[in-house]
């Protein structure tokens, strides 16, 4: 199965030795070399699996986990310098599946990948992304909430992964539809604005009153965001 793996590390050597095992055993690789860098890609890329350096210039590992966190349940596994129990135990509340400290072999470090792979993937080659109680299944183009299967179309799903891909961003209608939709969308604008009420009566408690998918009046949507 051809997972795709994100290596986020500042340390050429590091990541070079990383990302050629990782291809020799069949994986795709995209490697970043900062936290900024490593959020974009995940913006962009759908990968299976993050390998994330603690210690990095612009943001350290802890603050990309935290906001990854945010939308998606990808299996994280940390790579640190810092051996004390502590710093190990932080990375696990924070969200991470497994902590490797440094200098580490490459060759266990693949033993531990694989195990998550077929732990949290088993035959299947699916993505998750997250919010509270919903679940948004990319492969499978399906949504769940509280675990229960909701039934949407594909045009629902795709303003769906629109939104859970900006989370907590103003989307304008037309940010929207060149997203979801892309640039040869010929339909009305407001016609996005029927979407987001059949969206929100199923995924809302009471969608007279949303707290999941909310309108900022003049300007567009904002999931998972704070009424404003």
């Amino acid at each position: 199965m051809n997972y795709k793996i994100l290596v986020v590390e500042d340390q050429e050597e590091i990541s070079n030795i990383v990302a050629k095992y990782i291809i020799n055993e069949g994986y795709s690789c995209l490697v970043a070399k900062d936290g900024f860098v490593a959020l974009d890609y995940f913006s962009k890329h759908e990968f299976h699996l993050i390998l994330l350096d603690v210690m990095m210039p612009g943001i350290d590992g802890f603050e990309v986990l935290k906001e990854i966190r945010k939308i998606s349940e990808i299996p994280i596994i940390m790579l640190t310098a810092k051996q004390s129990e502590i710093d190990r135990l932080n990375g696990f509340s924070v969200g991470a599946d497994d902590y490797v400290v440094k200098p580490f072999s490459v060759r266990e470090l693949m033993s531990r990948i694989k195990a998550i792979l077929k732990r949290v993937y088993k035959s299947s080659n699916e993505i998750v992304y997250t919010h509270e109680e919903l679940s948004l299944h990319i492969k499978s183009m399906k949504l769940f909430k509280n675990e229960q299967e909701i039934e949407i179309t594909a045009s629902e799903y795709s303003l769906l992964y629109a939104l859970f891909s900006n989370k907590n961003q103003v989307l304008t209608r037309e940010q929207l539809i060149n997203l979801a939709f892309g640039a040869d969308y010929e339909d009305y604008d407001r016609n996005i604005d029927s979407y987001i009420k059949r969206i929100r009566q199923k995924i809302e408690d009471d969608p007279k009153y949303p707290k999941l998918l909310i309108t900022k009046y003049g300007a567009g949507y904002i999931f998972g965001g704070k009424k404003v």
